[in-house]
């Protein structure tokens, strides 16, 4: 039993939530025009006890209620001013009872010391999660939020005019330090305080930010604060389902503008919504908003869990190609309706340096899920082929990448593995990819020959290059080139595929081996270059034009005996050492 005035033995008893209360009639009537009422309806059986129902705040609150009625002073705080207001109501203190009842004053305080503040009305917002709907039929929470996101905003300008200085023209301009600041910049000391509040709370706080103009950044800033307190917070206590709202509600939240949140924080919520199995509306606007940047995410991003049934794929395959279309797709389509699609600053396909970085990416993802046993050839080769042709300038990643679902699925067919091979152009891979590819047994043999024919190709290429200095110079070069191609297209339409192959690696060899003996004999070319220098700068003038025409008598680029006076060949014993030296060099490169 509580006692408030001891003094005068009491005449009423109030309960509250299981408490009670030894207090007297006169304070409580002569401000409470809810208990006047109540003992004037049983003034003939003359009541001794009321039990007061729902009453907001509990017992705590009706106790400071019971003091003010009784003029016992106490403070009214941003902790006690919302249960205040809405006990008030309940127990009807308003003026219409007595002059600066309660009502009255909370009110006061609320207007002219709260909404001052932006912490107190945060303190406020979170003291009514408990008191709802009667705090908002009261108008407290709105008065809260609209103060909170005017504050916020205010704060933000006075920031941006503190960050202006002149330029020495006298223009205003911002200054380069604000510049590198920017997302995370000054007047956002707030963040942190409105993550304590509630998700539908803090949903209407953000919602009257963004009326009011605050910067998209900023909101960004504090989703990524709040999402981290409260998802990790959630996690630890295993509520789904709540945590399922706040990832709707954060994503629902998501300024339209760009890059002003990081994407791993948008992977983030990605891999929670298919966790959680939220809605579909959420996990496309996720997948949406990520196509859009999605050359700026990492391999570990894309590595999205399944958390489907045990037959299924490691990773979320249909997720990511859907990501895929998104970013190749971005700014295509504008048949849509505005409100459903998400807005882009560039209106045109992606850049060609941003499709090269997703080409990579895809092919390092491609190389990731390969190996999964439960991954069949049709998801494969639909996130493989979801980028356009010219996004890959190179195939080496996706050549390794097809060579691990190979070894990792050796019960293929022969028709399922050329499917796979159609999506490498052997032309684009690198020197060591082709090496690698003309001794890969899990390829196709057609394959393999198509690799060993560019090879030769490149072969015959460079080999022109070291000829490139004869006077019969380009259109020889060209025809040359041109028969040895359809020499080589003849053959391989003549031949099985087994001849084919070897008639290929023979030619190989014999270009190999031409092109090791042009580059021995640039080698002699030059070292009788830096010895014709020496002997400029040491001899005289008849010396050194005697050694000149010595030196020049012995040089023969092709090999051949040269029909000059006084010249003759290379020694036999040089030639036995050199040719010793092309076959080591030609077998090393075979």
């Amino acid at each position: 039993m509580t006692r408030i005035f001891r003094d005068v033995p009491s005449d009423i008893t109030i309960e509250v939530n299981g408490g009670n209360f030894a207090l007297h009639k006169f304070p409580l009537v002569s401000r409470s025009g809810r208990i006047r009422r109540i003992v004037a309806e049983h003034r003939d059986s003359d009541i001794s006890k009321v039990e007061l129902l729902n009453l907001p705040g509990g017992s705590e609150t009706f106790e400071l209620a019971a003091k003010f009625c009784y003029g016992i002073n106490f403070e009214i705080t941003s902790s006690n001013v919302a249960q205040l207001l809405c006990v008030s109501d309940y127990l009807e203190m308003t003026e219409e009872y007595s002059k600066d009842n309660l009502a009255s004053r909370t009110e006061e305080y609320l207007d002219s010391i709260v909404c001052k503040s932006l912490e107190m009305c945060v303190e406020v917002l979170k003291q009514s999660e408990n008191l709802l709907p009667l705090a908002d039929e009261l108008n407290i929470v709105t008065r809260c939020i609209d103060a909170i996101a005017s504050k916020a905003c205010a704060e933000q300008i006075a920031s941006s005019f503190s960050r202006l200085e002149y330029s020495s023209s006298g223009r205003l301009h911002m200054s380069k330090q604000a510049k590198g600041n920017d997302g995370g910049g000054g007047g956002d000391w707030w963040i942190e305080d409105l993550s304590i509040l509630r998700i539908d709370l803090y949903q209407r706080v953000m919602n009257a930010m963004k009326c009011r103009g605050v910067r998209p950044e900023s909101i960004g800033a504090s989703l990524v604060s709040y999402a981290e307190r409260e998802l990790t917070k959630r996690s630890e206590t295993g509520h789904h389902e709540h945590e399922q709202a706040i990832v709707e509600t954060i994503v629902a939240l998501l300024p339209v503008e760009k890059l002003v949140v990081p994407i791993s924080f948008l992977f983030g919520l990605l891999r929670r919504a298919v966790m959680l199995d939220t809605s579909v509306s959420c996990r496309l606007d996720l997948e949406r908003r990520i196509g859009s940047q999605l050359d700026m995410a990492t391999l570990d991003d894309l590595l999205i869990p399944s958390f489907r049934h045990a037959g299924d794929t490691l990773f979320e395959i249909d997720t990511v190609h859907r990501i895929l279309v998104n970013f190749s797709q971005q700014g295509g389509d504008d048949s849509e309706d505005e409100e459903s699609v998400f807005e882009c600053d560039s209106p045109h396909s992606p850049s060609q340096s941003a499709m090269f970085k997703v080409a990579k990416l895809v092919d390092s993802y491609l190389a990731e899920i390969a190996p999964d046993a439960n991954l069949d050839l049709a998801k494969f080769l639909l996130i493989a082929e979801a980028l356009p042709l010219h996004a890959r300038t190179l195939h080496d990643g996706l050549y390794r990448a097809i060579d691990l679902y190979l070894k990792a699925h050796q019960g293929l067919s022969d028709s399922d593995k050329k499917k796979l091979s159609k999506l490498i152009d052997f032309q684009k891979l690198s020197q060591e990819a082709g090496a690698h590819a003309a001794q890969n047994e899990r390829l196709p043999l057609q394959s393999i020959v198509q690799v060993l024919y560019f090879e030769q190709l490149k072969l015959r290429s460079s080999l022109c290059t070291s000829y490139s200095d004869e006077e019969t110079k380009p259109k020889q070069q060209q025809q040359q080139q041109q028969s040895w191609r359809i020499n080589s297209g003849a053959l391989s339409a003549a031949m099985s595929p087994k001849d084919n192959y070897a008639s290929l690696r023979r030619e190989n060899r014999e270009l190999k081996l031409e092109l090791a003996r042009s580059r021995m004999r640039l080698n002699d070319l030059e070292k009788e270059h830096i010895c014709m220098k020496r002997d400029m700068q040491r001899s005289h003038s008849r010396k050194f034009m005697s050694s000149f025409s010595k030196k020049m008598g012995k040089l023969s680029f092709f090999g051949h005996q040269s029909s000059s006076r006084g010249s003759s060949s290379p020694s036999k014993q040089s030639f036995r050492t050199d040719s010793k030296v092309m076959e080591r060099t030609c077998a090393s490169m075979d």
